[in-house]
């Protein structure tokens, strides 16, 4: 049974991480972060700074929440873990919870792909109560060293998780993070992967969201790719649940829209804080992998067992994974088409 009181553990203390959290710690919930040393240190240091989509801070000192990166220190005794790593560390965190997490933890999956929940149920010992949710919003992360780790949500959305237990989106939703139940969390996560496709030519642009969006051009690249992964999830049967309203197959349609119908259509899409950039370009930024195997991955090696072409989805992750580790520069249309 899970309360207001259960002990939360924030498995990943990234940007999503942080600001799930740190929403958390602000309504009262007791959390403890399992973090990298230096995330540690910053947020001993300074605390962490919350900032929601309408502007709202909230800066929690360090002592309001538990801090750790010791694996077996910050599962201890947890109730709820919240798993916000990164796709490619799944097995890795998989593989700690289940050494040293109680058995009677329930773990929920906020993170990007539609893989991460088989993982976390081939690896975590048979019983588990393993839950797919989805965050659909964007929070931007900066850790300068003159200010406390600030993370900032920078667009609109509802958390989604499985209709599992019915207490737990109550226990999970607070202001600036609300959390609701889903009967289709499947149908949600391919939708979800529809929407990341553009995480890469966000980061490939070197644009903010924003300014990305309002560039047809750059548009119908990613309604181009949504149309090709479309077409190969139909071949597998699989049906994506709509995104903020809206249903899959209208999205490369609003997409190459020109931009005065764009702006009209899209106002929701739009709402977007101008600091807004992708994660995949936060990778970028701090020289991380990234996700691409996550998600254009995905659609090709789909494309593959059905015989299809995954052509775009093969230029832009290709693109990707020769961008990763280098100098951030801004790459054109052009180039990620040819």
């Amino acid at each position: 049974m899970v309360s207001n009181k259960s002990r939360i553990v924030v498995a990943g203390s990234g940007s999503i991480g942080c600001y799930v959290g740190g929403s958390l710690v602000a309504a009262g919930r007791a959390v403890c972060f399992l973090t990298r040393p230096r995330t540690e240190a910053k947020l001993r240091e300074a605390g962490l700074k919350v900032i929601d989509l309408d502007g709202t801070q909230q800066l929690i000192p360090h002592h309001e929440f538990e801090l750790s990166s010791d694996p077996a220190v910050a599962f201890a005794d947890a109730d709820i873990v919240l798993i916000t790593v990164k796709s490619g560390a799944t097995e890795e965190m998989a593989g700690l919870a289940a050494k040293h997490a109680p058995a009677g933890a329930i773990i929920v999956s906020l993170q990007n792909g539609v893989g991460n929940t088989e993982i976390l149920r081939r690896i975590l010992p048979e019983g588990t109560v393993v839950i797919a949710g989805m965050v659909p919003f964007n929070v931007v992360l900066s850790d300068n060293s003159a200010e406390p780790l600030t993370v900032r949500r920078t667009t609109q959305g509802t958390v989604l998780i499985d209709k599992v237990l019915a207490e737990l989106p109550r226990v999970l939703s607070v202001p600036g993070l609300p959390v609701q139940a889903h009967p289709d969390i499947e149908g949600v996560l391919w939708g979800k992967l529809l929407m990341n496709l553009n995480n890469a030519p966000n980061a490939l642009s070197n644009l903010p969201l924003a300014e990305q969006l309002a560039d047809r051009k750059w548009r119908q690249l990613v309604a181009d790719q949504m149309s090709e992964a479309l077409n190969i999830m139909t071949a597998h049967g699989i049906e994506p649940a709509k995104i903020q309203g809206v249903k899959p197959a209208l999205l490369p349609w609003i997409l190459r829209l020109p931009n005065f119908l764009f702006r009209v259509v899209a106002r929701k899409m739009l709402a977007i804080d101008p600091r807004a950039r992708s994660s995949m370009w936060e990778d970028f930024a701090r020289g991380r992998p990234t996700e691409v195997d996550y998600l254009q991955g995905v659609i090709i090696q789909m494309a593959r067992q059905k015989g299809l072409s995954a052509t775009l989805a093969g230029k832009v992750l290709s693109c990707v994974k020769q961008a990763e580790g280098k100098p951030l520069r801004s790459h054109s249309i052009e180039e990620i088409r040819s």
